[in-house]
């Protein structure tokens, strides 16, 4: 059975890295001046003829998933963590929405993607869960605290609150700047927190 080899993965490959790497680029460029490039337009901007691109991205849906920001950082906490749950939450929380807040314009092109069917949706950043799983680790202190399904609630409500979806809704439709939408999404985590550790204390004072 003969196997598909990446166009990238033979003959002059350091070449077509650098290639590859200036489509991308052009794209990133094209993507925070407000723009979804068409791979053609990553080739004009890069100055690589349109045959050429089209051998590293055979569509516009595989151009914008090479552009997006790299995130597959495995934690957002501080090389030396501290060990309260509220501060390790905010210490994530703040580099989340940074980010989120520094690679907008990329990060609503992976939203329009998420929501359109494909069948090679499983490959979205957005669908991976990488903020879940930073949340989750701030919170790790918790678990002895809050049952696994407090827990786990406390994760995704946070989540909820923090990513670009919550973004575009607080300045596309709420009307807030992106630093007052960044403040209020942070504030909401810490007010999601606090009412779970709050409702947690109430059942165990109930039991």
């Amino acid at each position: 059975m003969s196997m598909s080899i990446p166009y990238e993965s033979t003959g002059r490959t350091r070449q077509k890295q650098r290639t590859r790497q200036a489509l991308i680029a052009a794209a990133r460029d094209l993507i925070t001046a407000g723009r979804e490039p068409a791979v053609e337009d990553a080739a004009a901007a890069a100055g690589i003829s349109r045959t050429t691109a089209y051998r590293y991205f055979p569509n516009q849906r595989a151009l914008l998933l090479a552009a997006h920001p790299e995130i597959g950082t495995p934690s957002l906490l501080p090389p030396h963590p501290p060990g309260d749950p509220a501060a390790r939450l905010d210490a994530v929380i703040d580099a989340f929405t940074r980010l989120v807040a520094d690679t907008e314009p990329q990060q609503r092109t992976m939203l329009r993607l998420s929501l359109e069917p494909d069948p090679d949706s499983e490959s979205l950043p957005l669908r991976k869960g990488r903020a879940i799983g930073w949340i989750d680790e701030a919170l790790a202190p918790l678990r002895g605290q809050l049952t696994p399904g407090e827990l786990r609630r406390l994760v995704l409500a946070i989540r909820s609150a923090t990513g670009i979806e919550a973004r575009v809704w607080l300045t596309d439709i709420a009307g807030l700047t992106g630093p007052q939408a960044t403040q209020l999404q942070r504030w909401t985590a810490r007010a999601i927190y606090r009412s779970a550790l709050d409702e947690a204390a109430q059942r165990r004072h109930s039991h």
